[in-house]
Parts: C-alpha cells; structure tokens; sequence
C-alpha cells in the first residue's frame, strides 16, 4: 500500500479518473433513446453543401452535427473530407486520402486509440450528438457491434497503462541528463526533474523494466519507508527505494550522489 500524500493521492486520482473514464464511455457507447439511426448513403448527404440537409461527421459510429464549426468542415475546407462519413482512421494517421479516410481502426495502438478517445472527448464536449451510423460501430438495431466493444477495451487498456506510467513516474522520476562533446555525460537529480515537483531530491538509478531493451535513468528516494509501505511500518530501513530490485547503481558514481558524471 501507498504512503498517503503525494504518490497515494496522485494513485487514487489515477484510479477515480479510470472509473469516471469507464462510466463515461458506457454512456456515449451504450443504448439511448431517441437517436436517429444513419446508413451511410444516408450519411453521405450530410456534407454541409448547397442543397444538403445539414453537416454532420461520425467517429466511432456516433454522428455528430458540425454545422457550428462550418468552417473547417464545409466543402473545400481543410477538414472537408472528415464530413459525410465516419473516419474514425483519419483522425490519429492523419492520411485525408479516400482510401485514408475509413472507420478501419482495428490495427491502430494503443497510444492510437487513446487519441481516437481524446477526439471523441473533444465532440462529446464540443457538438452534438444526433445519431449513429449503422455499419462497424453499430448494428440495424443501434446497439454496439464487436468492432466497439474491442475498441472500447483497447481504450480502457490504453487508460490503465497510462495511469500506471503515472504512479511509476511519481515513485520513480526521470533524471536530468546533458551531453557535450567537451564534457561527456551527466545525469542529476533535483526537486522537479521530469517534470515532477516533490519535496525529496533522490540520486540516479537505472531502472530495468520487464520487456524493455535498455534501462532508463530515474531518480530515487534515499529516505523513509519503500513506496509500498506505510510510513509508520516497523519493517522499513529508512533507505527510500533504494533497494527496489529493479534498480541497479551506476558504474563509477558514488552510490549517494546527486549528479553522476561521465567523462568521455
């Protein structure tokens, strides 16, 4: 268990952000009365043109009505082609081409897809929501189809490794380095390296994780109990995480340095 205070905090934000996530994507995925149900010839109507009854774009089989933002969906404008059609693909490749523009997501990443929720997040809070559009995302009956349901469970993976970047991240931050043809290397740690304020400094560590090529270093906590002990735990040392079985020194630094030099 987490000490409470800075890493436990962030962890149970981490936590209560996954479920709000979760409870969110239920609601703008699963059923609702009252939507209208688009095919996509019927969609294809919608592209904002003289004549066509209204300009609307789909992502993830949800329809949405752009008219408010006709000026980057009408014909001829930069985002033209997003109008008419679900191209749930274009939004993280970035390729406008007809052959780019489909709702074909099933090999995208999950950093990909996690792209795909933050634009699906931007419609949700930016126009709205009229229907859906009968084919990959959703069937005759308005109802998901498999394709959203892995799309939904690729998002929810994606939402779980981000969070547990970020309590990685709080335990152990990244190190400041710099390089010179004149000096070589230095790695140091101070109270906001990687971006991350805490009220302990720490000293250089490689930290080896499951899967990866290379070590990274990561600035370590030298006092107090381990991460995940409480702080009153009789057990602990008083050494921090230094002794966290991932770790491992860096040659030729002393073991409680601030800075680490490499000369070339």
């Amino acid at each position: 268990m987490l000490r409470l205070g800075g890493r436990g905090v962030l962890l149970a934000l981490a936590v209560a952000a996954a479920a709000v996530m979760a409870a969110r994507l239920t609601g703008w995925w699963g059923p609702r009365a009252g939507f209208r149900l688009f095919i996509p010839e019927e969609l294809s109507r919608y592209r904002g043109g003289p004549g066509d009854p209204g300009l609307y774009l789909a992502l993830l089989g949800r329809v949405y009505d752009v008219s408010s933002g006709r000026r980057h969906y009408e014909p001829g404008s930069h985002y033209s082609g997003f109008a008419g059609r679900d191209a749930s693909r274009a939004f993280v490749t970035g390729d406008y081409s007809e052959a780019g523009l489909v709702d074909d997501i099933s090999d995208l990443s999950f950093s990909e897809m996690l792209t795909l929720q933050s634009w699906l997040s931007f419609y949700e809070k930016n126009y709205v929501c009229v229907g859906r559009v009968v084919g990959r995302f959703y069937g005759q009956d308005g109802l998901p189809t498999p394709a959203l349901t892995q799309a939904e469970a690729v998002i929810t993976k994606g939402l779980e490794a981000n969070q547990q970047e970020l309590e990685e991240k709080q335990t152990f931050p990244p190190c400041n380095a710099e390089w010179s043809s004149a000096r070589g290397s230095r790695l140091w740690c101070s109270q906001k390296s990687g971006g991350v304020s805490r009220d302990w400094t720490g000293v250089p560590r490689k930290l080896y994780k499951p899967g990866a090529k290379e070590p990274r270093c990561v600035c370590v906590r030298t006092t107090g109990p381990p991460s995940d002990q409480m702080l009153d735990s009789p057990t602990h040392r008083n050494r921090g995480d230094l002794d966290h079985p991932h770790l491992a020194e860096y040659t030729g630094c002393p073991p409680l340095a601030v800075t680490c030099s490499f000369p070339l």
